[in-house]
């Protein structure tokens, strides 16, 4: 069965109109004959939204019973029975009703999909899972709705459903949005101009860059080497020279002139090594360029303009911005320089910047060599000399005589300047040609193949063997300085890979990208199988190249041990490359097997907190618990004792211990069991607006009167809380304060609005808590110092802080003036939580 399509209106807001986007393009769809129906769609009271609802079909919604409430959830078995071409689900990171067949809707939404049916869904920027920490830094709420990233990008159309702050806010002010009661907080708090902006960038950000990675993918399935514009890519070429820095200041300042410019220092490692590149200098680099949010990128290329030029038309730049060369005047006769290439090569749609610096005209540190391997234009020219060199002298000594052993030094000056430019072939032509023309022009019988004077015969092979000799030391010389030119460029990408493995700042993807960047291939996998049987799968993957299930499938496999290979695709490197791509091999072994034990460590720690907690209930079931249970026992054997006449007042002593005692059972099995529903995640408060003095009243009854003095201002702004959690947390803050206040001094409630907060603050007189220990009093099963008797298992503040957190507030420990110990249960105020008013859904969250 074919997958369903997945459709997303994706708002950087709630208001800007996903849903009735969503609910428009079902009515084109229902016009054009498609089958849709509505499986679940949350108008939260929009008039516009309802009116849009009429003429599709609704799948009545399943009503969940949670906790004595009554909850509307989508009906999954019934929109699979129903089957429909297409079915429209709201609210794609909403979290289900305990009890429903999945945790999350979006889960709800992977079934539909898997059994063939189209979806089309809504959800906001700031429900994504990865931007949950900058949308906290923007607008100071926690969402705790979230959706993997990866849902959405999976998703085969993700259309941005746009709207300025300014028509947002007026949308709020008519209220199109919310209720008029919340109007005023909505736009004071969550609604701020700021936090809209912010929010519209982050949407706007998100859905450019998922819109420029299909680019990417086009490009690269469509082979694609033209330059397209579409937004402003700044290649910066780095040669670890002082002049970096100011390259990559200027072309973060040209991306700043263009919306979402980008941009991308490259590095290239020539092969001679003679690049005069400093490894503290490009770490500098590097650093500089990621903090202003660019990538560094390190490739290996023997013709640098080629290698540049290769890498901004495969990055699909737009510039490139290079330094004034910093080689002296007389060193542009061996070619025009790297800038000036890259400026003649780069076609019409690539900009060159030449930036001008501190070291230009400075000298590069560093001799000049054109190539160490004696490179193709070199070795012409030794051709040239070794062998049209000789002639051109034979016609000069023609005219001039000159004496047999001059002409053969003439000869041998041309036999080393071509060993000195093209190596030891051009040598070799250069002797042969020389000696015979030495031969049948200079030596005695002249013009004849014949040597008549013994004595000549050793000047010749005297003269062979010279320019032999020399053309070989010059070959050996210039083998030996590419190998410690290769040596040196595979020991920095090396160093820098094991470097950052270490440190553990790359992840198995980011390496694999590195390896296909370095060696120029289409994709890099990893793959492993559990035997020599088994199949194989991938690990980890990187690059657009076509997929690899095999390693025989691959251009280029490197085994790691006997079940791991690393498989290329694209060209196929020489061999002398096999050895980094082994070590980039192995190294990826050691990311893969460092992540797995990673979570091998977060589940082993997870079991240890558990069984600790578990330890720690052993003990408080065989000491804290049943010591009222033997308290009850003994007063229930008492009352039934047919020996001892009990008189009124004993008997009523004896009831009051066993209820004393019932009451402190169930306070330690309430603990126990909510702190059991804290470890295991299940506790999902129901979110409303609240008044502090209808609940903190409510927790005052364990303790008596006498014992609390309470000042909760009416005036104080509504809260957002779950009333039960709420009740519960100040009960057990309280009752703790009440354990530890000296008699006769009670305890202090006292509630105040701080900004967008409420803060209730609870104060006692007791011995207070150093600070050391502030934070290890909220751990499960502690009591510092000597806890009085029957203070319980410690609990009480653990829960207090689980259920504070859940309901996104905080509860903190401070110091009393004077003495003592003060709890701050710090709330927001109603209107600024992203489940109450930014979501508008409060009613529909259970508890």
């Amino acid at each position: 069965m074919a997958r369903g399509k997945l459709r997303i209106h994706l708002g950087a807001a709630p208001g800007v109109g996903k849903t009735y986007a969503m609910l428009s393009e079902a009515h084109r769809r229902v016009e054009r004959g498609t089958d849709c129906v509505v499986a679940f769609v949350e108008p939260h009271g929009r008039p516009r939204t309802e009116a849009l609802l009429h003429g599709l079909e609704r799948i009545p919604s399943a009503e969940l019973e949670h906790r004595g409430a009554v909850f509307p959830e989508m009906d999954l078995d019934a929109v699979l029975a129903r089957r429909p071409q297409v079915a429209l689900v709201d609210e794609l990171a909403h979290t289900n009703v305990p009890g429903s067949r999945h945790a999350k809707r979006w889960q709800d939404v992977e079934e539909l999909l898997a059994a063939g049916i189209d979806v089309l869904s809504t959800v906001n920027i700031q429900h994504l899972e990865s931007l949950g920490d900058v949308v906290e830094s923007i607008t100071g709420v926690r969402q705790r709705e979230t959706v993997p990233d990866e849902v959405v990008r999976r998703a085969d159309q993700v259309e941005l459903v746009d709207m300025t702050p300014e028509a947002l806010r007026r949308r709020m002010a008519h209220g199109n949005i919310y209720q008029p009661d919340k109007v005023d907080a909505a736009l004071s708090n969550y609604f701020r101009p700021g936090n809209l902006t912010a929010l519209r960038e982050l949407a706007l950000l998100w859905v450019a860059d998922r819109v420029d990675a299909h680019l990417q993918r086009y490009r690269s399935e469509h082979d694609v080497s033209a330059i397209w514009g579409s937004r402003e890519r700044i290649v910066v070429g780095l040669t670890g020279g002082p002049e970096g820095r100011t390259l990559i200041r200027r072309a973060a300042r040209l991306a700043e002139k263009g919306a979402g410019g980008e941009v991308l220092a490259v590095y290239i490692s020539r092969s001679d090594g003679l690049t005069a590149a400093s490894p503290k200098e490009l770490a500098e680099q590097r650093t500089l360029v990621e903090d202003l949010g660019g990538s560094f990128h390190h490739v290996v290329g023997d013709d640098i303009p080629a290698a540049l030029l290769a890498f901004a038309r495969g990055a699909n730049a737009t510039q490139i911005v290079l330094g004034s060369s910093r080689r002296r005047a007389w060193q542009y006769v061996f070619g025009p320089g790297v800038g000036a290439t890259v400026a003649r090569d780069s076609g019409p749609d690539l900009d060159v910047h030449i930036v001008t610096h501190g070291q230009v005209a400075k000298g590069r540190g560093l001799p000049v060599a054109r190539d160490a391997r004696l490179g193709r234009s070199r070795r012409a020219a030794g051709w040239m000399v070794g062998v049209a060199g000789p002639a051109a002298v034979a016609l000069l000594l023609s005219a001039v005589d000159l004496g047999l052993a001059n002409d053969m030094l003439l000869f041998l000056a041309l036999t080393v300047a071509a060993a000195l430019l093209g190596g030891l072939w051009p040598a070799l032509a250069s002797a042969a040609v020389g000696s015979l023309l030495l031969n049948y022009f200079y030596t005695p019988p002249l013009h004849r193949w014949t040597i008549a004077d013994p004595k000549n015969i050793v000047a010749i092979a005297i003269f062979v063997a010279v320019g032999v000799s020399v053309a070989s030391v010059v070959d050996l010389a210039a083998r030996r300085t590419h190998q410690a030119a290769r040596l040196r460029a595979e020991s920095e990408i090396l160093s820098f890979l094991a470097g950052n493995v270490l440190r553990g700042e790359t992840g198995l993807e980011d390496l694999l990208e590195r390896v296909r960047e370095t060696f120029g291939m289409d994709s890099a996998a990893l793959l492993e199988r559990a035997g020599d049987v088994e199949p194989w799968t991938c690990a980890g993957r990187a690059g657009r190249g076509r997929p690899v299930e095999r390693p025989e499938d691959a251009d280029v496999e490197v085994p790691v041990g006997d079940h791991m290979a690393l498989a290329l695709t694209g060209r196929v490197p020489p061999a002398e490359d096999r050895r980094v791509l082994a070590a980039f091999a192995a190294q990826a072994a050691v990311v893969l097997d460092r992540r797995r034990l990673r979570e091998q460590a977060d589940q082993a720690l997870a079991l240890a907190e558990g069984n600790r907690i578990r330890t720690a209930l052993l003990a408080a079931v065989s000491h804290d618990l049943r010591t009222p249970l033997a308290g009850i026992k003994a007063a229930v054997s008492s009352l039934r004792s047919e020996d001892v006449e009990w008189s009124p007042e004993d008997r009523s002593e004896l009831l009051e211990g066993i209820e004393d005692g019932a009451d402190r059972l169930d306070h330690l099995v309430g603990n126990l069991l909510d702190m059991s529903r804290l470890h295991t995640g299940t506790v999902t408060p129901l979110i409303r607006e609240i008044d502090l003095d209808e609940v903190v009243p409510m927790a005052l009854g364990g303790v008596p009167e006498a014992d609390v003095a309470l000042d909760v201002p009416e005036s104080l702004p509504m809260v957002a809380a779950d009333p039960g959690l709420l009740e519960r947390a100040m009960a057990n803050v309280i009752e703790n304060a009440v354990k530890y206040s000296p008699p006769g001094l009670p305890v202090l409630v006292a509630a105040s609005a701080l900004a967008d907060r409420v803060e209730v603050r609870v104060v006692d007189r007791g011995p207070g808590v150093p600070d050391e220990a502030k934070d290890r009093i909220f751990e499960p099963f502690q009591r510092h110092g000597d806890a009085p008797r029957g203070a319980g298992v410690g609990l009480g503040l653990a829960v207090a802080r689980g259920f504070a957190e859940a309901m996104g507030g905080t509860l903190n420990a401070e110091d009393t003036p004077g003495g003592g110990l003060t709890m701050a249960l710090t709330l927001r105020a109603a209107g600024t939580r992203p489940e109450s008013v930014p979501a508008a859904e409060p009613e529909r969250q259970p508890s």
